[in-house]
Formats: structure tokens, C-alpha cells, sequence
């Protein structure tokens, strides 16, 4: 098996790489960088780098101390930006060229590119570290409810009728804590996947009626489905559980009202998701779950997996983050992109090994 070329390589880079000669003028840019910066390669090449690029931080010293060093060096959390764009926050990292004395080579890493692309193993870390203190709270606090709850309700048979409102209420609301707790308390009692190969569409059908009969009798849903999609591994149970999740997130932002939900499957054999180790794992299934709601909230946009995170009154923010848990077990990748009138949730997985046992259809 031969090696790819250097310029193969350099094409290939998925984040915006520009070469740099002693003056800091750009000797190369890859295809990342044409489209960052908005200009063609050719028309940067022999232009000094500061010319077309705006960053809070003090370049000019890094660069030299990578030529004085020959070592690499790394900013994180600066703003980067060009003329014809707003700034975004980005990870830097300048280093030397071999045999090229000099010449540095900069990469400009937009920290929501690095977000998505380690959300698939790094989402179940955050997550378990961001609910371990509440999963040891929700047991502790769920004892007292439920004597505040008794409590109320034996106050309530001997209060005046103006007065027993106020005790419902107070059950009402200990009640929905309760039922809060006990999603918290999900994360940490979520056994591991039992992996069997899966048809995808099996699992979407049988998440497509639960939703028509339950939460979504409302809406209208779709399906555009690749029927040659091959089937993928996993937990049945628990990638229906991601799916209920999602159809429930799009039927709860139509606000009630009519809508549509597209359910649309279809293969993708260029993904790979880039592993710690330097792998790359493929994840060629992709099941996209499309609503014409009003869009994620701009201002939670980015850490709608994120636990405790909701775009809705009274929501928990919980059931994005357990998806985001799950589809991480299974070694998959979710994201989500929207704009007003039109939501994407995109779950991306593997396929399943030839010799893996297919699951039965199971019936609602």
C-alpha cells in the first residue's frame, strides 16, 4: 500500500493550515484555509499573514520563538477573525518545518470544529462529570419528598376548601422534582450497550408510532429513507430511546401546533470520527431527524447537549444529554444544526460487522 503525497495530505487537512516563510508572508494555504479566510491560495501567496488575519494574541512573538526554539507552540481560547468576517474563538498552533529554517506552519482550529469533532468520545466525559454530584444529591433529596409529599396530602384532608390548592400545589411540584431526580439518576444506572447488529429503519419505525400514538399525535411525520442502508451495531432498546428522545424534542418545539418531522437516513461513507489515539473510526449510517419549528435558541445553540441545558419553560434539559451519553456508548456522533423554520438533529454510526447477529423486528 502506497503512502499519500504530501500534497494529498496537505489538501486533506480538515482545519485551515497556512505556511509561513522568515516574514511571516504566506508561503501555501490548504483548502480549509481558502475557505476561512474567504480568498483563493493564489491570491495569498507572497501576502504578509497579518494582512488577512485579525487574532488577540501577540503572533509576531510566537513565531519567533518557535524559529528561535524549533518547537511547537500552542494558544487556546483567542479570537481569530478577517476582514470579512466576525471573530470566532480558536485554538493556534505554530511549528517549525523540517529542513526548511524559517518556515513556520500555522493552524487555525475553531473551537466549535474541535467541539464537534470530539463531542462522539469526549460528550459521555463531560457528562459524567457534570450529574456525578447531582446523581448522589437526587438519592438523597428523593427520601424527603416523598414525606413532604405524604405530608401535604394528609394536610389537605382537614384544610378549608380555599386552602387545599396550596396543598396541591405543593404535591404538583414535589411530584415533578421527583421526576426530575429520577432522570438524573438514569445517567448513572444506564447499563452498557448489549451490541448486536441493528436495522436502523426497524428501530425508527417502531419510535415513529410510539411518537403518533404519545407526544406527537400532532404532528405529521415523514420518511425518506435509503433503502439499501446497511444495518449498524448497537442497542436496540437504548437507540430507540435516543429516537423517542429526539422526536419528542422536535413535537415539543412546534409549541403544540401542527407541524412536520422528516425522518431521512442515508449513507455517508467520507465521515470518520477522529479518534484520541489518532484513528479513525467510520461512521458511514446517518439518521437525520428534520423539524419545522422554530429553531434552537441562538444563545444555547452550542451546549444544547450539554445536561441541565433547555430551550423550554419548565424544561429539564436532560433528554439531550442522555442521547448525547448514549449515542457516545455506541461510538457515535450526534449534532445538531438550526435555523427558524428548520432543526437538524444528525445521528451518525457504524456498520455493523458482517458477522454480527441481526435483531429481530420487534412490534409496538
Amino acid at each position: 500500500m502506497s503512502l499519500p503525497s504530501a500534497a494529498t495530505l496537505w489538501a486533506s487537512l480538515p482545519v485551515p493550515a497556512i505556511l509561513l516563510d522568515e516574514g511571516d508572508r504566506a508561503i501555501d494555504v490548504n483548502p480549509a484555509a481558502e475557505l476561512f479566510l474567504n480568498v483563493s491560495a493564489r491570491a495569498l501567496r507572497g501576502q504578509p499573514v497579518f494582512d488577512r488575519l485579525a487574532v488577540a494574541a501577540p503572533l509576531e512573538e510566537v513565531f519567533a520563538r518557535v524559529r528561535a526554539n524549533q518547537s511547537s507552540l500552542y494558544i487556546n481560547d483567542v479570537d481569530v477573525g478577517t476582514g470579512e468576517r466576525a471573530p470566532v474563538i480558536c485554538n493556534l498552533q505554530a511549528a517549525p518545518v523540517a529542513d526548511a529554517p524559517g518556515h513556520v506552519l500555522l493552524l487555525i482550529s475553531p473551537r466549535e470544529f474541535a467541539e464537534r469533532i470530539g463531542r462522539g468520545q469526549g460528550m459521555k466525559h463531560a457528562a459524567r462529570s457534570a450529574i456525578g454530584m447531582a446523581e448522589m444529591l437526587a438519592h438523597e433529596i428523593k427520601n424527603p419528598l416523598a414525606g413532604i409529599t405524604g405530608a401535604a396530602q394528609l394536610l389537605s384532608m382537614n384544610l378549608p376548601p380555599e386552602d387545599v390548592e396550596l396543598a396541591d400545589l405543593i404535591v404538583a411540584e414535589t411530584r415533578r422534582i421527583l421526576k426530575l431526580l429520577e432522570q438524573v439518576e438514569q445517567f448513572g444506572n444506564l447499563r452498557p450497550p448489549e451490541a448486536r447488529a441493528v436495522n436502523i429503519h426497524d428501530v425508527l419505525d417502531r419510535a415513529r408510532r410510539s411518537a403518533l400514538l404519545g407526544f406527537a399525535a400532532h404532528m405529521t411525520i415523514l420518511e425518506d429513507y435509503d433503502p439499501s442502508l446497511p444495518p449498524t451495531v448497537g442497542d436496540p432498546d437504548q437507540l430507540l430511546q435516543v429516537l423517542l428522545n429526539l422526536l419528542k424534542n422536535a413535537a415539543e418545539a412546534s409549541g403544540g401546533k401542527p407541524g412536520t418531522i422528516r425522518l431521512h437516513t442515508f449513507y455517508d461513507h467520507s465521515l470518520r470520527l477522529r479518534r484520541v489515539d489518532g484513528a479513525g473510526t467510520p461512521l458511514p449510517l446517518q439518521i437525520e431527524i428534520i423539524d419545522d419549528g422554530p429553531g434552537i435558541p441562538p444563545e444555547i445553540a452550542e451546549s444544547i447537549f450539554d445536561p441541565f441545558v433547555s430551550g423550554r419553560e419548565n424544561g429539564t434539559g436532560l433528554g439531550l444529554a442522555l442521547v448525547s451519553k448514549i449515542v457516545a456508548d455506541h461510538d457515535g456522533w450526534i449534532t445538531a444544526d438550526s435555523v427558524p423554520g428548520r432543526t437538524v438533529f444528525r445521528l451518525s454510526l457504524p456498520v455493523a460487522p458482517r458477522t454480527a447477529a441481526p435483531t429481530p423486528k420487534e412490534k409496538v
